[in-house]
């Protein structure tokens, strides 16, 4: 008897120990459905994203291995048979969301305004909710002006922004003429509007005739020839 108890003694603390043999090798089941359902996207799945996974009550939470497994990339549906650390087979089904961090405005901006760091922040947003011509890095999104009105906490269209215009249609601005050692201005007209390093057309107001430019900084252009 006394030699029983050393052994069911002896087996408590190996459990405490090393931990219980059910569980070893066993993995969280959405951690091995979000790997699988990556593999299943290959390279389609964007770089920085992630899936987020939701199963049907009364899954088990932790399993060996996936044995079967079946993603619709439209949905995101799955379903997969799961290998238990007991040796049962599970059946589990639900849902695999890929989100992606996106830069949205944390604002209303109005047309013309200039895009602030303060008025950006990142969310994770579903990617089947991100369109093709919404901007995904931040550096797109910080900095540039506002064409369309954009609305707090949705992705920002890339037609909706600019980079800021530094010469304005109508707007007087100085010419400047560069070649070698020889640096020439003159007084003149924008005829359109230009972002930095855009070509424009001014009016040389010396001269009365309409040249190529390129925009430098704010009313100054660099003439082409």
């Amino acid at each position: 008897m006394r030699k029983h108890l050393k052994s069911i003694a002896l087996a408590a603390i190996c459990s405490t120990l090393l931990g219980s043999p059910e569980l070893a090798g066993a993995a969280e089941v959405k951690q091995l459905i979000a790997e699988r359902t990556e593999q299943e996207y290959g390279p389609a799945m964007p770089n920085n994203g992630a899936f987020s996974i939701r199963m049907a009550q009364g899954a088990p939470a932790e399993a060996e291995y996936l044995q079967e497994f079946w993603v619709d990339k439209d949905t995101g549906q799955f379903i997969a048979n799961v290998v238990t650390a007991l040796g049962e087979i599970r059946r589990v089904h639900g849902l695999a969301i890929l989100n992606v961090p996106v830069p949205v405005v944390n604002r209303r901006i109005q047309p013309e305004e200039i895009i602030r760091p303060e008025d950006i922040e990142m969310i994770e947003m579903p990617w089947a909710r991100v369109h093709s011509f919404a901007i995904t890095d931040v550096a797109d999104l910080n900095g540039m002006q506002v064409r369309r009105m954009l609305s707090a906490g949705r992705p920002v269209h890339r037609q909706s922004v600019i980079p800021p215009i530094i010469v304005s249609r109508g707007e007087r601005v100085m010419i400047e003429l560069q070649y070698g050692p020889l640096q020439l201005t003159a007084h003149g007209k924008a005829i359109g509007d230009a972002h930095l390093g855009q070509e424009v057309r001014v009016i040389n107001l010396a001269s009365n005739k309409t040249i190529l430019a390129i925009a430098r900084a704010d009313g100054m252009v660099e003439a082409l020839f």
